[in-house]
Parts: structure tokens; sequence; C-alpha cells
């Protein structure tokens, strides 16, 4: 049977996903282009080589919509015959782009697959996409007679059951923001990154080199004057044992980005010359509580853990999604894991979270990790609305 492994891993620097943001006057589509582009360009690879790109986007809608892969392929050069697919898994739909891409070529069904992902949360905003309408359904509806709710609420009612203080929320946003300013300042985003020259206001091409949300002078004191951010009447109403602690220093921001992964296998890669950087060893995917909503990474880590025969204390760097600094902390108190090697170079609440990029961006990140600390085994995680989350294995080569 085929193995799958990563040749390359390649990603944009990360803009705040607001008008006036870094990356805000990039079409999502030349946004993702480029990331695709410095990949084939990095990798050396013919883009004939390619059977087929599938990527991860969230709001699939305006811009994004049309099967944005589709047109993201053709922008950075690909031939028209290689195809794309654009996949929704949520926050993790670049994450499960890489899985599919992975099982397709252990199946035998492809030989090189460039997974990748993209959010222009500046030019799509979050939640566009159900255009104030509803989305679940009279059966859902049904099923969940209290109600479902927003994720903010969700990360609150964690921190409620993991009685996670807001000192505690607040210190790890801040040493998240502290870790990606050393990252950056001792040059080890510099392999990863591909800078991008992006349209400012007049029409000028200014160049993007740096992730625009990081904030190193961020403390947990300045965190404490934020207010809550998802306090409202009809959730006090609700769940009146909530004190609402999280804000928006300690959640992720939103953001402009993409990042693209080329997965083949060992025998393709000796044949192509091409020398992969870690092998894709095991996935996973569950269903958790759709009103907790953001704690599937708990059974996700567990199960993906079983499937690779691997303990905990085996793996030597883990990327887990900072959506909330609360959904870290909770999979933290669970898992017993050491937090030092746990989002080693920052997470999403400083480095951001362009959703659909951020499962292609968190394991390009987690190859870094491994390369710089000399560790073999890496284990990404990521919380996805619905009460979903993928986990992934990696073996550094």
């Amino acid at each position: 049977m085929n193995d799958a492994v990563i040749v390359d891993a390649v990603r944009t620097p990360i803009g705040k996903g607001k008008p006036g943001g870094a990356l805000s006057g990039m079409h999502p589509v030349d946004l993702h282009a480029h990331a695709i582009r410095s990949l084939l360009e990095r990798t050396g690879i013919d883009p004939a080589a390619v059977d087929d790109v599938i990527s991860g986007a969230v709001g699939q809608i305006g811009e994004q919509s049309g099967n944005t892969a589709r047109w993201a392929a053709l922008a950075a050069g690909l031939p028209e015959s290689v195809p794309a697919v654009t996949v929704d898994r949520q926050c993790g739909s670049s994450q499960q782009a890489i899985h599919f891409a992975a099982q397709g070529v252990i199946s035998g069904a492809y030989d090189v697959v460039i997974a990748s992902g993209v959010e222009s949360m500046s030019r799509v905003p979050i939640g566009s996409q159900t255009a104030g309408r509803d989305f679940l359904g009279a059966g859902v509806a049904e099923r969940y007679a209290g109600g479902l709710v927003p994720q903010g609420v969700s990360a609150e009612l964690i921190t409620q059951r993991w009685n996670l203080s807001r000192e505690r929320l607040d210190a790890f946003a801040a040493e998240s923001h502290h870790r990606a300013a050393r990252a950056w300042d001792e040059g080890r985003f510099a392999g990863e990154v591909s800078p991008v020259k992006a349209p400012a206001a007049d029409g000028t091409l200014v160049p993007v080199t740096h992730d625009e949300s990081v904030r190193p002078g961020t403390t947990p004191q300045i965190l404490a004057g934020l207010r809550p951010a998802f306090r409202a009447g009809i959730w006090q109403e609700r769940f009146p044992a909530i004190d609402w602690r999280v804000t928006a220093g300690n959640s992720s921001p939103v953001n402009d980005g993409a990042a693209a992964v080329l997965i083949t296998s060992s025998e393709t890669a000796r044949r192509l010359g091409l020398r992969p950087r870690a092998r894709l060893h095991s996935f996973a995917v569950v269903g958790d509580d759709p009103l907790l909503m953001l704690t599937g990474v708990i059974p996700a880590t567990r199960k993906v853990l079983d499937r690779a025969g691997l303990s905990l204390a085996e793996i030597d760097a883990f990327e887990v999604n900072e959506a909330f600094t609360s959904v870290v902390l909770a999979w933290l108190a669970e898992t017993g894991t050491d937090p030092a090697k746990v989002n080693v170079n920052g997470g999403a609440t400083a480095l951001g979270h362009p959703l659909g990029a951020s499962g292609a961006r968190l394991m390009t990140t987690l190859l870094s990790v491994l390369e710089q600390r000399g560790g073999r085994y890496g284990l990404q995680t990521m919380c996805e609305a619905g009460g979903l989350a993928n986990a992934t294995v990696v073996e550094r080569l």
C-alpha cells in the first residue's frame, strides 16, 4: 500500500480581516493562487503532474464562491487539465483537504495532490454565507430544543465547565503573542512564509512580509481591560451561571490568508526527484456535542493517537488551533500535555485564524517546529463549528 508524504508546505503572511488590513485589497482567488504558485516554485514540480487541487474555504459566497479552488488553480498557472474542488468542514476545511489528499494518494487514486485553503474575511465576512437565513432546519431545532448557540457562547460554556479563570485565559493569550513575536524575531517563520505584494487603497502594490495581528507588547494586564465579547441578555438569561470571561483579546481575530501543501507518495517523490519533509502518519475526524461545539479536539486527539499507536509522550510538537484560548486550556486539562510543546511559535490568538486556510497553515507551522526542534512526531488538531474536529499525526523524515 502507498504511503502519503508532504514534500513542502507554504503559507502567506496573515493579514487583519477587515477593510484596510494588509491583504484586504487582494481578491481571495489571487491570494490563494499566490500560495499555490509559491508551492510549485519551491518544489519545482511540473504543474501538469498535479492530479487534483483540494482546497478549504468556509465563506463560500461572493468572491469565494463557484468552487473557488478551481479559479485559484487556474490563476496560479496550473494547466486547465488539472481539476480542483472546494471542501467545507468549517475551520478545519484545509486540514480535511490534507486528509482527503493523503487518503487519495494512499488509495492509489492520486500520485500528486495540492491541499490548500483560503479565507479573506475582510472581503467575505464571517457568517455571510448564511445570508441571515436559518441553516439548521426543523429537524435540528427539534433535536436541540433549547437551541444551539454562537461559538463565543460555546467558548464561555467551556470556560465554565473547566473553571478557567479570566486571568488564565488572558495569560495564555499574551503568551501566544510573545511566542509569535519571538519566532518572527528569531527567523523561525522565514522558511514557511511567502511574502505577498498586495494592492493598497491607491492601487500601488505593497509588500506584506509579516503576520499583521501579532502584538509583541500585549500583556495580561492590558488584556484584562477588555470587555466580554459575547455577553448579551438572551444568553445571560439562558445561562445564568456564566460570568463572561471570553473577550476579543483571548479569542482569535478575523483574518485573511492562504496556505498550500504538496502531497504525494514516497515512491512518486523518488521518481520525481523530490525530497519529502514528513510522512502523514494517521488521521481522525470526530463529531462531538454541538452545543459545546469546540471540545471535539479532545476525543479527536485520543482517536488519532489510538490509530497511530502512539502515546502523548511520544509527540514532540502539537498545534492546537487557538480559536479561543479556553479551547486549548480545556484540551490541556484533559490531556495533561506539557504546554511547552503546544503552539511553540504562537497560535491563532496572535498569528490569526483565516478560517479555510488555518488547517494548512497549522500544518505548515508544525513542519517548521519539528525541524527546528529536531522532533519526530507532530500532532495537529482543531475544533470546528457544529461540534466537529480533525486530528493529524505526522512523522518528520
